[in-house]
C-alpha cells in the first residue's frame, strides 16, 4: 500500500478530484487548505525575524491511499490534472503504507483501503 500525498494549486482543486474519481478502485482521499512556502519565498534567500501567516502561499494538500497497483493512475491523473505548466504547481509525494485497519468491521491491509 502506498500514500501519496499531493500540494496543488486551489483552482485545480475540482478537475484532480473530479478525475480521481473516476478511477474505479480509489476508495477515497482526504482534502485540506494548507499554507506553506518553496524555494521561491523559504529557498536561500534572507528570512524576515516575524514572518506573517498570510505571507505563506495557499495550497491544497490530497491525500490518497491505495494499493501499489493504483499509484502509477493516480499520480499521472494528479499530474495531468494539476499542471499549468507555470512555477509552483505543487508536489506529489509517495510513501509506503505499512498497514490499516478499517474502524467499522476490523478488516486489515488492503482490504482495509
Amino acid at each position: 500500500m502506498k500514500h501519496i500525498i499531493a500540494y496543488i494549486k486551489p483552482h485545480k482543486l475540482n478537475s484532480v478530484t473530479m478525475a480521481l474519481r473516476e478511477i474505479e478502485g480509489l476508495s477515497g482521499m482526504t482534502i485540506l487548505d494548507v499554507r506553506g512556502c518553496g524555494r521561491g519565498f523559504c529557498g536561500d534567500e534572507p528570512r524576515p525575524v516575524e514572518v506573517d501567516l498570510y505571507d505563506f502561499i495557499k495550497h491544497v494538500k490530497i491525500e490518497v491511499f491505495c494499493v501499489d497497483g493504483m499509484v502509477e493512475k493516480v499520480v499521472s491523473t494528479m499530474l495531468e490534472k494539476a499542471h499549468t505548466g507555470l512555477k509552483g504547481d505543487g508536489k506529489i509525494y509517495i510513501t509506503g503504507c505499512e498497514d490499516a485497519i478499517r474502524i467499522s468491521t476490523g478488516e486489515r491491509g488492503e482490504e482495509a483501503v
